[in-house]
């Protein structure tokens, strides 16, 4: 069967420290119902990949926490995430890392009797949809089979829940009540806030005292010759094809009349489109409210004018292109105007209102003898598409019978051809553009035998690959007019970045900036200021330089010359820097917060011992791996 054609980024974000192997398990209960980890018992509740003290790390609890996080890796990058990927990421180890400080958090909830009361408990498993019926409450027998389909059981879940909630109680007690230290809050504040007050003079071709000469063909070949990478042509695939496409054969399906009437009567609004005029309507509350208005712009008042001051745009008054019928009421009146102007009050949809014509626009038709040859293609094309259809089946049965591409050319009234197509290349053949053509033929391979594959556009192709190219220098006439573009770029860059210096040395040495041309000025700029089309090195180096100092900025081609006017401190009393010391305040606790409760766990980890078993954890990864 003839294959039809299909539909078809990050890094991982680092976790907060001390998460819980038990917090993974609830939110995975939470999105997918605990659809299943597929996490095999590794020799019952026993097995372990370690302890910390006398708190052992169950090998279940590792297998399971790396699963989720690579599920949850998985839809974050938007494909599937292989174990060797989760390891390039070290998602092994951050995983392994968070067990043995879960461990070492448990390890010591037990050694100062920590402990939680089973109203913590069921308070808990409430907060878990999965385990609920029709009634919103938990219902014992969903709870059973979620658990068993996920490997665990109800003690071992339960226990499980109440050692992570006894460790959270301890995480709380070490981490919280923790402040940002109020001297770095007003440095981080200060330095976010500052403000800095420049001059940018943007530099442009205009800009250099000589029209900027013409590569030479000598210069254009040296730049051919130092760019070729630029200018070389991926590995291709020679592929050889037989292929049968709706306008091989749309011409020779019969067109019926009849048949091209019907569907121009049909779209009979595509063809006559009734004058229309460009339109905007402000409505009022009352009639004698928008007579008022209309004796205002009779008597001078503009539009615009009465639009503003009911706190409106032009957008918002604007109706498009309307035809008479669609005014309503208004519609006689409009129309009747034979040039833009003003008309109203009348009644609308909005109550009594003022209408603006701005422009008249014709009538337009086309008559069926006028459409006939665009419908006529078009009905054609179906019926090349249907025929192509129809031939699928015999195609499909010519391949599977060992027919060669030449067969079908002869056979089946396929034209044969062939391509050198390279994925992404601007110069493969039009044919390759489509996608099931680039889908087949990223997966074609020496000694596959050619396969039928219906395209997006309705034809059909089959594919046979004959040899890999390797890359290759395009011709130098082939590419000469990208080569001159770019080596034409590069020179006006060059003189650009040329004459930049040469204002800068110059205005060091007392001239004005603005001499050189139109310079823009900004007076408060700080730190996350976005100037428009201004890329952010301008900002970046500003926040470097000290008042009067100037400096050239080039990025890409991108070429001005900046002067630093002023440095303004942060101002003490504003709501935005107000925002800034609050955000560093939140965040810099919680920073803190967590680098002690690393350093804790590490502590305890330290004082009770550790122990892996480093041939368990192979295990573990190698059942994840398959």
């Amino acid at each position: 069967m003839a294959k039809a054609p299909q539909t078809d980024d990050e890094t991982p974000k680092k976790k907060r420290r001390g998460a819980s192997v038990m917090a993974w398990i609830l939110m995975a209960m939470l999105i997918g119902g605990l659809g299943g980890f597929g996490v095999t018992n590794f020799g019952g509740g026993a097995s372990s990949i370690g302890a910390v003290g006398a708190q052992k790390i169950s090998a279940e609890d590792y297998a399971r926490a790396l699963r989720t996080q690579m599920s949850a890796m998985s839809q974050q990058m938007g494909q599937p995430l292989t174990f060797q990927m989760a390891q390039a990421f070290g998602l092994d180890k951050q995983v392994l890392q968070s067990v043995i400080d879960n461990a070492a958090l448990d390890n010591e909830a037990a050694r100062i009797g920590l402990s939680v009361g089973d109203k913590s408990i069921l308070v808990k498993l409430n907060e878990i949809n999965a385990f609920k019926g029709v009634d919103g409450k938990i219902d014992p027998v969903i709870y059973d089979q979620v658990l068993k389909q996920n490997n665990l059981t109800k003690a071992a879940f339960e226990a499980g829940i109440r050692a992570d909630t006894a460790r959270q109680l301890l995480q709380t007690s070490v981490g919280s009540g923790l402040t940002t230290p109020a001297t770095l809050i007003d440095t981080v504040a200060a330095w976010a806030g500052e403000q800095r007050g420049l001059s940018l003079l943007v530099l442009r071709e205009k800009s250099l005292p000589m029209p900027l000469a013409e590569p030479d063909a000598a210069a254009l070949q040296a730049y051919y010759t130092t760019h070729i990478a630029d200018y070389t042509r991926p590995e291709a695939k020679r592929i050889s094809y037989a292929a049968l496409l709706p306008d091989d054969i749309a011409a020779d399906m019969p067109v019926d009349d009849a048949k091209l009437q019907q569907i121009y009567q049909s779209r009979l609004s595509e063809f006559v489109i009734p004058e229309k005029r460009l339109v905007e309507r402000l409505g009022f509350a009352t009639e004698a409210d928008a007579a008022a208005a209309k004796a205002r712009i009779d008597a001078g008042t503009s539009f615009e004018t009465l639009v503003q001051e009911r706190k409106l745009t032009l957008a918002d008054v604007d109706l498009g292109d309307v035809s008479q019928s669609q005014l309503g009421d208004a519609g006689a009146a409009v129309f009747a105007m034979t040039e833009p102007g003003v008309v109203g009050p009348l009644n609308s949809t909005v109550g009594p209102a003022l209408f603006r014509m701005n422009a008249i626009l014709a009538k337009q038709e086309t008559t069926f003898e006028q459409a006939k040859p665009d419908l006529a293609k078009e009905l054609q094309t179906e019926a090349a598409v249907k025929a192509i259809a129809d031939k699928v089946n015999a195609i499909d049965d010519a391949l599977a019978g060992g027919a060669s591409l030449a067969d079908l050319a002869k056979e089946q009234g396929l034209s044969l051809s062939s391509t050198d197509y390279a994925a992404g290349a601007e110069d493969n053949d039009p044919i390759t553009a489509d996608k099931a053509f680039i889908d087949a033929a990223a997966k074609l391979a020496e000694g596959d035998y050619p396969q039928a594959i219906l395209l997006s556009s309705g034809g059909v192709i089959a594919l046979q690959l004959d040899s890999i190219l390797p890359p290759a220098p395009r011709a130098f006439d082939s590419v000469k007019d990208q080569v001159t573009t770019a080596a034409r770029a590069e020179a006006l860059a060059a003189a650009l970045s040329a004459e930049a210096d040469r204002i800068k040395t110059a205005v060091e040495s007392g001239s004005s900036l603005g001499s050189f041309g139109i310079v823009s000025r900004s007076a408060a700029v700080d730190r996350q200021t976005r100037l428009p089309q201004t890329p952010n090195a301008v900002v970046a180096a500003a926040f470097e330089m000290q008042p009067n100092d100037l400096r050239v900025i080039q990025d890409q081609a991108y070429i001005a010359v900046l002067q630093l006017n002023s440095i303004t401190a942060a101002p003490s009393d504003s709501e935005a820097l107000a925002a800034i010391r609050a955000a560093i305040d939140s965040n810099g606790a919680r920073s803190i917060s967590d680098d002690v409760l690393q350093l804790y766990t590490r502590a305890l980890t330290a004082e009770a011992g550790i122990s892996l078993d480093q041939s368990m954890i192979n295990a573990v990864n190698a059942q994840i791996t398959n």
